[in-house]
């Protein structure tokens, strides 16, 4: 593959799913991403949901791993008070998906040279 080969994941902007990122951190455990819907002229667009996003790094053996995950929260202080338990979800979320592999790869499953391994 070539850089020529790359090209945008789609030929134009979805002008209708436009949003304004607002990131809000307590320095420390992580961060809370605050995504507002906004029109194509950059106003709020009062019709669609704030979303919220919750970002951490948790060790592992192998070095520092990122974590994200929506959070459930209406605004700011809900969404800081739900991102413990919803960094916590997503954590264990990982962990089911690592033990899933573990399982299928000892449970002998051989991918074909050029094959895909799908996760669900």
């Amino acid at each position: 593959m070539s850089v020529d080969d790359i090209g945008p994941p789609a030929d134009k902007v979805d002008l209708n799913n436009l949003y304004k990122q607002e990131n809000y951190t307590d320095l420390g455990f992580g961060a809370i991403q605050v995504l507002t819907p906004v029109t194509p002229d950059g106003t709020p667009d009062a019709g669609r949901p704030k979303l919220f996003m919750g970002t951490a790094q948790i060790m592992t053996a192998q070095g520092p791993l990122p974590v994200q995950c929506d959070i459930p929260a209406d605004n700011l202080r809900a969404a800081c008070t739900a991102f413990p338990e919803a960094i916590k979800a997503a954590v264990g979320n990982l962990v089911e998906q690592a033990r899933q592999i573990e399982r299928e790869r000892q449970g002998g499953i051989v991918i074909p040279r050029g094959g895909k391994l799908e996760l669900p």
